[in-house]
């Protein structure tokens, strides 16, 4: 073990020698001074990785002491010790980023336990987590060879999710390469579950079906319209689950979660679609047959949602839910700030449904910005540029706004997004959309095992431009190239994040019910 430096100062260090020994035996060089300006001059003249530091000496107190420390070496880690209970004692050397906080008498086990604690911890907690997930990664395969349930497939995804995040934290790179296998094989096999079930889902064929977008506004928000507050709905979109758990401790500092769902996208997990059908509360070919005017398709020109608060005004009035509500859609900075600055004009409407649309606009300008694709260029950068971005934006502020005024609150999305990495060869005639992990059309050519395959639309309630037309969707990480110039598509777009397929990612999505504490 290499050895570790630790100075202790305390004016009776002679009572000390058998603490001193022990921790020598343990590994630690320990150097020793009796006075605050003693332990100074010796920090001054050597490289200590910790200090213990008695809070009541002659001459410089331990407080003193302790801040002419941090002054000169701010990340030298400090052990106060003393015998005083006092609160503002203890107040002031915690504000003065102490490490540990001992009361005397203390035995050389405290020490040790400190020591290891101050010095060791991201270690200890790396091998720890790494332990747990050894554990758990069987648990997840053996759960992954049954024949799983939706909320089954819930759960197993949270768990991932989970510890993606924690082996994240934990530097092993090793343990961290065996999850994304872990994960690609769950990819894999959800793929399967959702070929296998999703027309009996949408048909009432199947038991047990998720909360689509068409169904959770009606199911989970139109409740909260019958209680005496206020309501917010924020839609940001393309938030991954794993996005909103990173951003989930700056929204608890304001509000507590009541109910944390996942729902699943529709298909294809494209905004148009998803997020149409989440206001309409109809599905996709429904809109169009209801509504035709408030619905384009894929090849007609023009914006796709440009008619979400109409389609919204008429799912309330179709459920019976006559009240006062506002729609604001925000595509950049300036309009989101200029509506933080006038949210108190929202207060007297019992539902307002704010669109943030920063998350699509990162996951698009990646593939289109070289800037961006080197911040993002893997989950964990992606993961912090979102994180960064919602702290310093105007939505963090409206948030705030609108836990100052106790209102209830929604946080949820329209579809998530996978990052791609292989392609899948697809031929077609000129009008086949563009989006990179589905394609509609007629006389589609392309690789029958990397789709979900829909060769009759209506199975699945989606519009049909002529009599041959066919949904494809693409599973797992892969992405639509086609043959012609097919190395530079693949070179351009791999390693991107997109949407629009069949994958945990896209489509199982959080719905948290918020209430300002």
């Amino acid at each position: 073990m290499e050895r570790i430096n630790v100075l202790w100062a305390d004016d009776e260090i002679e009572l000390l020698k058998p603490h001193i020994l022990f921790l020598k035996e343990k590994g630690y060089d320990v150097a020793s001074a009796t006075s605050g300006d003693e332990a100074l001059e010796l920090v001054e003249k050597n490289n200590f990785s910790v200090v213990l530091l008695d809070e009541n000496m002659p001459g410089l107190s331990g407080l003193e002491t302790l801040n002419k420390l941090k002054s000169k070496n701010p990340h030298l880690p400090v052990i106060m010790i003393t015998k005083s209970e006092e609160e503002h004692i203890m107040e002031d050397a915690i504000g003065s980023k102490i490490s540990d906080y001992l009361i005397k008498p203390v035995n050389p086990n405290q020490i040790l336990l400190s020591l290891k604690k101050t010095l060791d911890n991201k270690r200890l907690i790396s091998e720890k987590t790494t332990s747990n997930y050894q554990q758990e990664f069987r648990q997840i395969g053996m759960t992954l060879s049954d024949r799983l349930s939706w909320a089954e497939w819930q759960e197993v995804y949270k768990k991932l999710v989970y510890w993606e995040l924690e082996l994240e934290k934990s530097k092993d790179e090793s343990m961290f390469e065996i999850l994304k296998m872990q994960k690609a094989e769950a990819n894999k096999l959800y793929g399967k579950f959702v070929e296998n079930n999703y027309i009996g889902w949408l048909n009432g064929k199947n038991a047990n079906p998720p909360l689509f977008s068409h169904t959770i506004f009606k199911q989970l928000v139109a409740p909260l319209l019958d209680k005496n507050e206020t309501t917010f709905v924020v839609l940001i979109d393309n938030l991954r689950y794993d996005q909103w758990k990173i951003i989930e401790p700056i929204v608890g500092q304001y509000f507590n979660v009541d109910q944390e769902e996942l729902y699943s996208s529709i298909l294809p997990t494209a905004t148009q679609y998803a997020r149409n059908a989440f206001f309409a509360g109809l599905m996709p070919s429904e809109i169009e047959k209801r509504f035709p005017k408030l619905w384009l398709n894929d090849e007609d020109e023009g914006g796709k949602n440009m008619h979400e608060e109409e389609l919204l005004a008429e799912q309330l009035k179709r459920i019976g839910k006559d009240v006062k509500m506002s729609y604001h859609k925000i595509t950049n900075n300036a309009s989101g700030k200029k509506l933080a600055e006038s949210m108190s004009n929202l207060m007297q409407n019992k539902l307002n449904v704010i669109v943030y649309n920063f998350v699509d606009m990162l996951s698009h300008a990646r593939t289109e910005m070289e800037v961006i694709r080197e911040l993002a260029d893997d989950e964990k950068a992606y993961r912090s540029i979102t994180l960064s971005w919602f702290e310093h934006s105007p939505l963090f502020e409206i948030i705030k706004q609108i836990a100052a005024k106790k209102c209830k609150m929604v946080i949820t999305t329209d579809h998530g997004t996978i990052k791609v990495t292989e392609p899948s060869k697809i031929v077609g005639d000129k009008n086949v959309n563009t989006n990179l992990r589905y394609k509609q059309g007629k006389s589609l050519d392309y690789q029958r095992k990397d789709v979900f395959e829909v060769k009759n639309p209506a199975d699945v309630f989606l519009p049909k431009q002529n009599v041959s037309t066919t949904y494809v969707f693409a599973k797992q990480d892969l992405f639509f190239a086609y043959p012609n110039n097919f190395n530079y598509y693949v070179g351009y777009y791999r390693n991107t994040f997109q949407h629009g397929g069949v994958s945990l990612e896209e489509m199982i999505i959080p719905f948290i019910t918020l209430s300002s504490k």
